[in-house]
């Protein structure tokens, strides 16, 4: 069956119109901060709607019409790579980044919530220094991706018929979507609104310690994974227990299934208890804060060889403080910071780098890996070991006290070789343009797993502003990759998609 082109672009059209609406809130916040920059927003969001209503205007509205997997696949991939073209836009238009390379690169950090930045580069702004507009633009671009631009226009307009299922799919993290109610467009609904409620109790929670601004700021990165601050030192900057304790907690509910969520809720409150990946990804959680907190306590690195011992903290609630923080922001993949990670003793070093391919739950706003794939990788190989003494015995592979067909070990097992494939691909193309292997190697890996900072010199107190510009294009794209599960846009590549 042919690729159903009509739909794709009618379907695109909506999102433009979509994405139009969305940039009047930013300009409208330096219309409030009187920022002659963001007029800037309201060209771009000008440029949206006229190619949205373009493509409504010469191929007629949306009706209700069914979405293929091929179409879902289509629109998914190509949306996400046209918003961040248009979204691009504002920081061009209004002066913020005369370089498109470094607007699109920024844009695309957002949106899949990787919150890598080019800003406070030599020939680039301070992070302080871009006006408030734009701010808030990252962040809502944040905020936007996290839960999943597709699944906020399923749950808000009627533009995308009756094949939501196959976006909803295609777009949600994880080895398989998790729906809450057989009917895709009310899943969507409370996903979202459970997303944003979560968000406005963070917001409240972070006001008696940070502006109004800030505290929205915060709490959009936070909830989307995202790690995009107001502040050059990150969350660092306002040295604050409180700040850090609050961000800790609701990056921990950001990097679960929000599914678990929902159904807690609903009257189900042990139903996490029960779940054999939030038992993994607390254990994972866990286990790395003790192992960081002996990496960075005084009398722990003490006996310890090597260099750290003039960086550790004397102080255990220092060091579990900081240790947690940081754990929680790498696994979840938020990319927070609170501290440079680079300057601990190298156990401490190594440790975060193992948690960058961990990831958060599927069906978390967090990007990586996910945990849940870790698990049945696990049990997979704990299943051959076991068949090597039972040739004969039937061992079925068990989630949830559900058997995991073979369909899908198998899209797990394919996953983690194109993960890899894709990583040691990169290294050698950002190597070839200058970068060290170290800096090359974490800085893919971070892009791919949407954390944003990395080692080396894109580590926590640096940016990917000195990356050639054939470099940040690549990283845009494993961005992306990584956000929409690699299939997603790979398919995109095959010849065959494209035919019959």
């Amino acid at each position: 069956m042919v690729l159903n082109l009509p739909v794709v672009l009618r379907t695109l059209g909506g999102l433009l119109l979509f994405l139009a609406a969305a940039l009047l809130l930013p300009a409208l916040v330096g219309w409030i901060y009187a920022e002659p920059a963001a007029w800037g927003f309201v060209w771009a969001a000008g440029i949206a709607g006229a190619l949205g209503g373009g493509a409504w205007a010469a191929l007629g509205v949306p009706g209700r019409e069914e979405v293929g997997a091929r179409e879902g696949f289509a629109i998914v991939g190509l949306s996400w790579i046209a918003l961040s073209a248009i979204g691009a836009l504002p920081f061009v238009l209004g002066g913020v980044l005369p370089s498109y390379t470094n607007a699109f690169f920024e844009t695309m950090s957002g949106f899949t919530t990787t919150g890598a930045t080019i800003l406070g580069g030599a020939h680039t702004p301070g992070i302080e220094a871009i006006p408030r507009a734009f701010h808030f633009w990252r962040s809502l671009a944040h905020w936007m991706g996290g839960m999943g631009i597709i699944v906020l226009t399923l749950a808000v307009l009627p533009i995308l018929g009756v094949g939501g299922m196959q976006l909803f799919q295609a777009e949600v993290p994880g080895p398989s979507a998790d729906k809450l109610t057989p009917r895709v467009r009310e899943t969507a609904k409370r996903l979202w609104l459970l997303y944003v409620g979560i968000t406005a109790i963070e917001v409240v929670l972070l006001l008696p310690a940070m502006s109004l601004f800030d505290a929205v700021n915060h709490a959009f990165a936070t909830m989307a994974t995202g790690g995009f601050s107001p502040e050059g030192g990150s969350v660092g900057d306002y040295d604050s227990a409180y700040v850090d304790g609050v961000i800790t907690v609701f990056m921990f509910l950001a990097g679960m299934n929000f599914a678990l969520h929902y159904r807690m809720l609903r009257g189900e409150p042990l139903t996490a208890v029960r779940d054999t990946e939030f038992r993994a990804y607390v254990a994972i959680l866990a286990g790395g804060t003790a192992l960081l907190v002996g990496a960075t306590w005084e009398p722990t690195v003490a006996l310890l060889p090597g260099e750290g011992a003039e960086t550790a903290y004397t102080s255990l609630a220092t060091a579990v403080r900081y240790a947690v923080f940081q754990v929680v922001a790498i696994v979840t993949t938020t990319g927070f910071g609170t501290a440079d990670y680079e300057l601990w003793a190298p156990l401490a070093s190594g440790l975060l780098f193992l948690l960058f391919f961990c990831g958060g739950m599927a069906g978390s706003t967090g990007g990586g890996m996910k945990v849940v794939r870790h698990v049945l990788l696990g049990k997979t190989a704990y299943r051959e070991i076991r068949q090597l003494v039972h040739p004969k015995a039937i061992l079925p592979i068990r989630l949830n006290d559900t058997v995991v067909d073979r369909t899908t070990i198998d899209n797990i097992l394919s996953f983690v070789v194109l993960y890899f494939g894709l990583l040691f691909a990169g290294t050698l193309a950002v190597s070839a343009m200058g970068l060290d292997l170290w800096s090359a190697f974490t800085a893919v890996l971070s892009c791919i797993g949407n954390i944003g900072p990395a080692f080396g010199s894109v580590g926590p107190t640096d940016n990917y502003a000195h990356i050639p510009m054939l470099g940040k294009w690549l990283l845009a794209f494993l961005m992306v990759a990584g956000r929409l599960e690699i299939y997603t846009v790979l398919i995109l590549f095959a010849p065959a998609f494209w035919r019959r």
